[in-house]
Protein backbone atom coordinates (compact mmCIF):
# COMPACT_ATOMS: atom_id res chain seq x y z
CA UNK A 1 0.00 0.00 0.00
CA UNK A 2 1.56 3.33 -0.94
CA UNK A 3 1.94 6.27 1.80
CA UNK A 4 0.47 9.51 1.75
CA UNK A 5 2.57 12.72 2.35
CA UNK A 6 1.67 16.13 3.67
CA UNK A 7 1.88 18.42 0.85
CA UNK A 8 1.15 22.07 0.19
CA UNK A 9 1.45 24.41 -2.74
CA UNK A 10 3.60 27.45 -2.46
CA UNK A 11 5.89 30.09 -4.00
CA UNK A 12 9.78 29.46 -2.95
CA UNK A 13 11.73 33.00 -2.06
CA UNK A 14 15.54 33.30 -3.91
CA UNK A 15 18.51 32.31 -2.21
CA UNK A 16 19.51 35.58 -1.26
CA UNK A 17 15.58 37.17 -0.11
CA UNK A 18 16.18 34.11 1.98
CA UNK A 19 18.94 35.70 3.51
CA UNK A 20 18.53 38.91 3.63
CA UNK A 21 15.31 37.77 5.73
CA UNK A 22 17.15 36.32 7.88
CA UNK A 23 19.12 38.85 8.59
CA UNK A 24 16.49 41.12 8.77
CA UNK A 25 14.92 39.39 11.63
CA UNK A 26 17.78 38.58 13.50
CA UNK A 27 18.25 42.98 13.98
CA UNK A 28 14.57 43.59 14.85
CA UNK A 29 13.37 40.98 16.50
CA UNK A 30 14.82 39.28 20.55
CA UNK A 31 16.44 35.84 20.32
CA UNK A 32 13.43 34.74 22.95
CA UNK A 33 10.80 36.17 20.42
CA UNK A 34 9.99 32.67 18.89
CA UNK A 35 11.22 29.86 17.40
CA UNK A 36 13.03 31.11 14.02
CA UNK A 37 12.01 29.29 11.08
CA UNK A 38 14.92 27.92 9.00
CA UNK A 39 15.92 29.90 5.73
CA UNK A 40 15.80 27.13 3.68
CA UNK A 41 11.99 26.73 4.77
CA UNK A 42 10.82 30.12 4.28
CA UNK A 43 8.09 30.05 2.00
CA UNK A 44 4.60 31.60 0.93
CA UNK A 45 2.16 28.87 0.86
CA UNK A 46 -0.59 29.05 -1.40
CA UNK A 47 -2.75 25.73 -0.48
CA UNK A 48 -2.11 23.78 2.30
CA UNK A 49 -3.45 19.97 1.04
CA UNK A 50 -2.60 18.06 4.00
CA UNK A 51 -2.41 14.08 3.74
CA UNK A 52 -2.37 13.15 -0.21
CA UNK A 53 -2.20 10.27 -1.52
CA UNK A 54 0.04 9.40 -4.75
CA UNK A 55 -3.06 8.90 -6.52
CA UNK A 56 -4.60 12.50 -5.50
CA UNK A 57 -0.85 14.42 -5.95
CA UNK A 58 -0.98 12.91 -9.02
CA UNK A 59 -4.32 14.82 -10.22
CA UNK A 60 -3.23 17.90 -8.24
CA UNK A 61 0.20 17.78 -10.38
CA UNK A 62 -2.21 17.55 -13.84
CA UNK A 63 -4.56 19.95 -12.56
CA UNK A 64 -1.57 22.45 -11.78
CA UNK A 65 0.50 21.88 -14.79
CA UNK A 66 -2.79 23.41 -17.02
CA UNK A 67 -2.43 26.57 -14.67
CA UNK A 68 -2.24 29.25 -17.33
CA UNK A 69 -1.66 32.76 -15.67
CA UNK A 70 1.32 35.21 -16.45
CA UNK A 71 3.85 35.48 -13.28
CA UNK A 72 3.48 39.13 -11.20
CA UNK A 73 6.12 40.55 -8.82
CA UNK A 74 5.26 40.26 -4.98
CA UNK A 75 6.16 43.14 -2.18
CA UNK A 76 7.03 42.01 0.96
CA UNK A 77 5.85 45.46 2.93
CA UNK A 78 4.32 44.03 5.92
CA UNK A 79 4.47 42.02 9.15
CA UNK A 80 2.67 41.06 11.97
CA UNK A 81 1.82 38.93 14.87
CA UNK A 82 -0.93 36.43 15.22
CA UNK A 83 -1.72 35.57 18.66
CA UNK A 84 -3.67 32.62 18.47
CA UNK A 85 -1.52 30.45 16.12
CA UNK A 86 1.94 32.38 18.22
CA UNK A 87 3.06 32.84 15.17
CA UNK A 88 5.28 36.30 13.65
CA UNK A 89 4.91 36.75 9.83
CA UNK A 90 6.40 38.76 6.92
CA UNK A 91 3.41 39.68 4.18
CA UNK A 92 2.43 42.09 1.42
CA UNK A 93 0.26 45.39 2.06
CA UNK A 94 -1.15 45.27 -1.46
CA UNK A 95 -1.46 41.44 -2.74
CA UNK A 96 -0.94 41.40 -6.62
CA UNK A 97 -4.17 40.10 -8.58
CA UNK A 98 -1.86 37.28 -9.85
CA UNK A 99 -1.33 35.89 -6.55
CA UNK A 100 -5.14 35.94 -5.51
CA UNK A 101 -5.73 34.30 -8.45
CA UNK A 102 -2.97 31.77 -8.71
CA UNK A 103 -4.07 30.53 -4.57
CA UNK A 104 -7.73 30.57 -5.37
CA UNK A 105 -7.18 28.08 -8.37
CA UNK A 106 -4.91 25.64 -6.25
CA UNK A 107 -7.30 26.10 -3.01
CA UNK A 108 -10.73 25.26 -5.24
CA UNK A 109 -8.63 22.60 -6.81
CA UNK A 110 -7.99 21.01 -3.78
CA UNK A 111 -10.83 21.55 -2.04
CA UNK A 112 -12.34 19.79 -4.87
CA UNK A 113 -10.13 17.24 -4.94
CA UNK A 114 -11.00 16.13 -0.86
CA UNK A 115 -8.02 17.65 0.31
CA UNK A 116 -8.31 19.48 3.40
CA UNK A 117 -8.56 23.35 2.60
CA UNK A 118 -8.60 25.74 5.96
CA UNK A 119 -12.11 28.20 6.72
CA UNK A 120 -9.61 30.77 7.10
CA UNK A 121 -9.66 33.66 3.88
CA UNK A 122 -6.22 33.70 2.18
CA UNK A 123 -3.31 35.83 3.57
CA UNK A 124 -0.40 35.83 1.77
CA UNK A 125 2.68 35.42 4.17
CA UNK A 126 6.01 33.81 5.28
CA UNK A 127 6.09 32.45 8.60
CA UNK A 128 8.85 34.08 10.49
CA UNK A 129 8.66 32.96 13.99
CA UNK A 130 7.10 30.09 16.14
CA UNK A 131 6.06 29.87 19.36
CA UNK A 132 5.66 33.40 20.10
CA UNK A 133 6.14 35.17 23.11
CA UNK A 134 2.69 36.72 24.12
CA UNK A 135 3.22 40.01 22.63
CA UNK A 136 6.25 40.36 19.89
CA UNK A 137 7.18 44.39 19.09
CA UNK A 138 6.89 44.16 15.09
CA UNK A 139 9.03 46.49 13.55
CA UNK A 140 7.84 49.78 11.67
CA UNK A 141 6.82 50.10 8.01
CA UNK A 142 9.91 50.61 5.88
CA UNK A 143 11.16 47.35 4.91
CA UNK A 144 10.26 45.72 1.31
CA UNK A 145 11.86 42.92 -1.00
CA UNK A 146 10.18 42.52 -4.62
CA UNK A 147 10.28 39.29 -5.89
CA UNK A 148 9.51 38.47 -9.11
CA UNK A 149 7.43 35.40 -9.18
CA UNK A 150 7.73 33.14 -12.27
CA UNK A 151 7.12 29.37 -11.17
CA UNK A 152 4.91 27.84 -8.19
CA UNK A 153 5.86 24.32 -6.31
CA UNK A 154 4.68 21.43 -5.05
CA UNK A 155 6.32 20.53 -1.81
CA UNK A 156 6.77 17.85 0.44
CA UNK A 157 6.96 18.53 4.55
CA UNK A 158 8.84 16.29 7.01
CA UNK A 159 9.15 16.42 10.36
CA UNK A 160 12.13 14.03 11.83
CA UNK A 161 14.71 14.37 14.48
CA UNK A 162 12.87 17.81 15.68
CA UNK A 163 13.59 19.54 12.49
CA UNK A 164 10.85 20.11 9.74
CA UNK A 165 12.35 19.81 5.79
CA UNK A 166 10.48 20.66 2.89
CA UNK A 167 10.93 19.30 -0.40
CA UNK A 168 10.22 20.57 -4.05
CA UNK A 169 8.30 17.63 -5.95
CA UNK A 170 7.49 19.36 -8.65
CA UNK A 171 7.60 22.85 -10.20
CA UNK A 172 5.27 24.80 -12.93
CA UNK A 173 6.19 28.17 -14.81
CA UNK A 174 3.98 30.99 -14.90
CA UNK A 175 3.69 32.44 -18.47
CA UNK A 176 5.89 35.32 -19.28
Amino acid sequence: MSESKRLFFALALPDDVQQQIVHWRAAHFAEDAGRPVAAANLHLTLAFLGDVSPEKQRALCAMAGRIRQPGFTLALDDAGQWLRSRVVWLGTRQPPRGLLQLANMLRAQAARSGCYQSPQPFHPHITLLRDTANRVAIPAPGFRWSIPVTEFALYQSDFSRGRTRYTALARWTLDE
